[in-house]
């Protein structure tokens, strides 16, 4: 079994720029993935909910895993293999073994509401499938399904379990989860972007964020300080995070992320549902907005970026 599983750091949920019929761009990608590694993050979370995995077909991920993996070399990838069907997440567990990636993440399946018996059922006959270590992924308001301390704990002694990723408005969730790794030994990734500081002070190993694919240095710098003791300014950082999230937190996620992918200078490729125009809007000032705020802060703007004319086609008058 693949033992490299990342316990900790700062991963991207990484955005995935695709075009029209739904295959990934694979030079975009490509330059963004480069840039990353570049600015030193410590992994990818492939076909998360930043990703927008729902939207692609099971052959089409597979497509993207492959490319994934091969562009972000050597970094570690886990493979997103998330789905209301049991079948299709053994399948693309299987898949993510073929590749020789190190652990897949697992979301309870979405939709129908599920009893903790039947989602651990899920969750076991998933990494029965897969023979790699695996992430739980909590999401309960994309999901409808929450996992609570009892699945999570069961599953960690009947599976070889490396990490859960905490997502959501339940930010105190952090504090039971990451007890209950220690007893566990398991690490805990937050999806908090913006809350870093907090999520350190409680102990979690690192976050997985969809920010990561647009202001990585800012993550890396509050991780490095706030989690490594590294000495260091941080407390500013932490505020234009602030600012950041604030400015993202005008649009629905995740085309959100692709505004900020954007505006950091990356073609975040077409848009992979209907738009309205009231949303194209709001995107195009967000672009603007952090724009504005990259030049004032410093950070460097990659030349590129066309989804503005991209999205202009997708639009769907509300």
């Amino acid at each position: 079994m693949n033992t490299d599983f990342p316990r900790e750091g700062i991963l991207a949920a990484l955005a995935i720029p695709s075009d029209a019929r739904g295959r990934v761009l694979k030079k975009p990608l490509a330059t963004h993935l480069a840039w990353l590694r570049e600015r030193g993050i410590h992994g990818v979370l492939a076909l998360g909910s930043s990703g927008e995995f729902p939207r692609f077909s099971v052959d089409a991920r597979k497509r993207a895993l492959e490319t994934i993996a091969e562009l972000a070399a050597p970094l570690p990838v886990i493979a997103n293999i998330s789905d209301v069907r049991s079948q299709v997440v053994a399948e693309l567990g299987r898949f993510a073994r073929s590749l020789g990636l190190p652990g897949v993440g697992i979301m309870p399946p979405s939709f129908y509401p599920l009893s903790p018996a039947d989602q651990l059922a899920f969750f076991l006959h998933a990494a029965e499938a897969t023979q790699l270590p695996v992430m739980l992924y909590n999401f309960p308001e994309l999901t409808g399904n929450r996992i609570a301390p009892e699945t999570i704990a069961a599953f960690a002694d009947r599976a070889p379990m490396a990490a859960i990723k905490q997502s959501g408005r339940e930010f105190e969730y952090h504090r039971q989860l990451i007890e209950l790794g220690v007893e566990k030994n398991f690490s805990v990734f937050s999806g908090a972007d913006t809350r870093l500081p907090e999520v350190f002070a409680l102990g979690a190993h690192g976050c997985i964020g969809g920010l990561v694919n647009f202001v990585p240095e800012y993550m890396l710098s509050i991780y490095e300080h706030c989690r490594l003791g590294r000495a260091g300014e941080w407390e500013a950082t932490a505020a234009r995070m602030k600012d950041v999230g604030a400015i993202v937190d005008r649009l629905t996620f995740p085309l959100n992320v692709a505004a900020g992918v954007e505006a950091r200078g990356f073609d975040p490729g077409e848009p992979k549902t209907v738009v309205s125009e009231e949303s194209v809007a709001i995107y195009h000032g967000i672009v603007e907005s952090l724009r504005d705020c990259f030049a004032v802060w410093g950070l460097d703007r990659v030349p590129g970026g066309r989804v503005a004319s991209r999205l202009a086609r997708k639009v769907h008058a509300a």
